[in-house]
């Protein structure tokens, strides 16, 4: 199931721009799967919305906050998206996927390679992201909580060192 036409249509992609905004992403991370395993408090969610080296975008209908994106486009892996969160109300419409588009966007007006990662638990994510032609390319075990793993996913059209990017 998807959102309607007209839902989809009032509903905004926007840069995150206020205090208020910044504190309810967090609470929103804070409350839901899978941060609550990955024991991401307030606190850590806040700092982490906060980032100034990341892009946060915020998904908006007409109940409020839907979701929200969180995309660096510095470092090692230039295009990753670090965080796609649905609201619970939000979550089987299509708004991840509408989300992971919008980052894509974003990130292949100056990168060919798109990365993110998923946790090993979390196997609707996993299944979505493959179903947008994410391929698995390592495993970090153990790497934010014991017992549970990172799993590196990559969407590419073509290498860094290839045709230059339009920008």
């Amino acid at each position: 199931m998807g959102f309607s036409e007209a839902t989809r249509a009032r509903l905004s992609v926007t840069p995150l721009d206020s205090e208020p905004d910044a504190r309810e992403c967090a609470q929103l991370m804070a409350s839901s799967e899978p941060w609550i395993t990955l024991g991401r408090s307030f606190e850590t969610a806040l700092s982490i919305v906060r980032d100034p080296s990341r892009e946060v975008y915020l998904a908006r209908d007409e109940s409020g906050v839907a979701g929200f994106l969180i995309v660096c486009m510095t470092g090692a892996f230039v295009g990753y998206i670090q965080t796609v969160f649905i609201a619970p109300r939000c979550r089987s419409q299509g708004l991840g996927s509408r989300l992971v588009e919008f980052a894509e966007e974003r990130i292949l007006r100056v990168s060919p390679n798109i990365f993110m990662c998923v946790s090993s638990f979390n196997h609707g994510a996993r299944r979505l992201y493959e179903r947008l032609g994410y391929s698995v390319v390592g495993e970090l075990t153990d790497y934010l909580v014991q017992g549970h793993s990172e799993i590196l996913l990559r969407k590419t059209i073509g290498p860094i060192m290839g045709p230059a990017v339009t920008r």
